[in-house]
């Protein structure tokens, strides 16, 4: 259960106003259902298990505000318009954190079974002196280099590859001054602090913080759920 001052001074931001035009939903990715419960709900609520994020920022589409404030009640979140991309939505997000914020995590709503242990690694590692932090997992298929006609220029060296998951964190002036000006819409929350020169430290992420994207993807998550019988957060706040 989420204490009241666990998470103390630690605020996600949870950008949730992707289309879901790959998962055929019609609907904002995040709202769309996972054995019953949308994304979203699913992504705070995996948040707040953690025991060390006081207060969730969901940015949502403007026309989708009072709905994502309807599937969030009793827990600890405040529901804000997003922009016109990612980077844009997470500004929103850092308007509406208070000066006390000393972490700031940025996650995917579209990463609902990522487990409270990575959210717990990556406030950790900030907490301990890292200005940014990513949970990463090694890259286990074989990557190529291709030219523009699909042959093989050369095989990369996958040894120093990750593959990067979020919640990303951060200390929270960081992440404001990265934000700054006209950051450059596509590079990722992590991407921006690096670009000032701050280093980037990476903790070990988990399969389960995978990104639903497509119908596969939100059918393996659903079959993911059936076999772990787990109990979820939002059934302690219904």
């Amino acid at each position: 259960m989420h204490g009241p001052s666990s998470g103390a001074g630690v605020v996600a931001v949870l950008p949730a106003a992707g289309s879901g035009v790959r998962l055929g939903a019609g609907v904002p990715k995040a709202f769309v259902g996972l054995a019953g419960v949308p994304m979203l709900v699913r992504a705070v609520d995996g948040l707040l298990a953690s025991d060390v994020v006081g207060h969730v920022v969901v940015v949502v589409p403007a026309d989708q505000v009072d709905d994502a404030v309807s599937m969030l009640p009793g827990r600890p979140a405040t529901v804000v318009a997003g922009g016109a991309d990612r980077t844009a939505s997470v500004a929103a997000g850092l308007a509406a954190i208070g000066t006390d914020a000393e972490v700031v995590l940025v996650h995917d709503a579209a990463r609902p079974l990522t487990p409270p242990d990575v959210v717990r690694r990556v406030v950790g590692a900030v907490r301990a002196g890292a200005p940014a932090v990513i949970p990463v997992l090694p890259v286990a298929d074989t990557v190529k280099r291709v030219d523009g006609a699909g042959t093989v220029v050369s095989t990369v060296d996958r040894s120093e590859l990750r593959a990067v998951q979020t919640p990303q964190g951060f200390r929270a002036a960081d992440l404001r001054r990265a934000h700054a000006g006209t950051p450059d819409p596509r590079t990722d929350d992590a991407g921006l602090v690096e670009a000032l020169g701050d280093p980037v430290t990476t903790v070990t992420g988990d399969p389960l913080a995978f990104k639903v994207t497509t119908a596969w993807d939100l059918r393996i998550a659903e079959l993911l759920l059936a076999g772990a019988g787990r109990v979820t957060e939002h059934e302690e706040h219904a």
